[in-house]
């Protein structure tokens, strides 16, 4: 196990301490459960932003194929 050392002003340091007694953790504990949630948020913000180029993507697509098909309605027809 390895040791990190925060420095902190004295609000964040009292709001550690509320947050360890309410939830009857150590501020260890709490400091690594706030980085492995916060890695997570990360992780799920950045699909989400996958998400959305990868459905802009597909929704340009079925735009050029819904005009393909709009130019093909009055083929042969008179």
């Amino acid at each position: 196990m390895h040791t990190l050392t925060l420095k902190t002003d004295d609000t964040f340091y009292e709001m550690i301490g509320d947050m360890v007694k309410k939830l009857g953790i150590t501020k260890s504990e709490l400091i690594r459960r706030s980085l492995i949630h916060y890695r997570e948020s990360l992780a799920e913000e950045q699909l989400k932003e996958r998400m959305k180029i990868a459905s802009a993507k597909v929704r340009l697509h079925s735009l050029e194929i819904n005009r393909e098909l709009d130019d093909t309605l009055s083929d042969g027809l008179s």
